[in-house]
């Protein structure tokens, strides 16, 4: 199945670009892609995944919706999906 997969900030950098489209066995979930995004970009390594689960303030909406609130990385995905990965943010004074 082919996804779309959006990034931002510093994984925007690692990634080289603001989209990329990438192609995934049926039936995978949220984790077997950020996994295979760690193995891909050096940039991403140990950045995504801590532990077998989301690194903490690590953002992942799947066509808009928080990760977290459906079934975290355990999140089925479909044809056409799209995956917004967000990098921990520090702001303010």
């Amino acid at each position: 199945m082919r996804l779309e997969l959006r990034f931002f900030a510093t994984f925007r950098e690692a990634v080289g670009s603001k989209t990329i489209e990438r192609e995934y066995d049926d039936g995978a979930l949220v984790g077997d892609v950020l996994r295979a995004l760690e193995t891909e970009f050096e940039g991403l390594e140990g950045q995504l995944l801590k532990n077998g689960d989301l690194k903490p303030q690590i953002n992942v909406l799947k066509n808009g919706r928080e990760v977290l609130h459906i079934a975290g990385i355990e999140t089925e995905l479909e044809e056409g999906d799209r995956l917004s990965v967000f990098p921990p943010v520090a702001g303010g004074r």
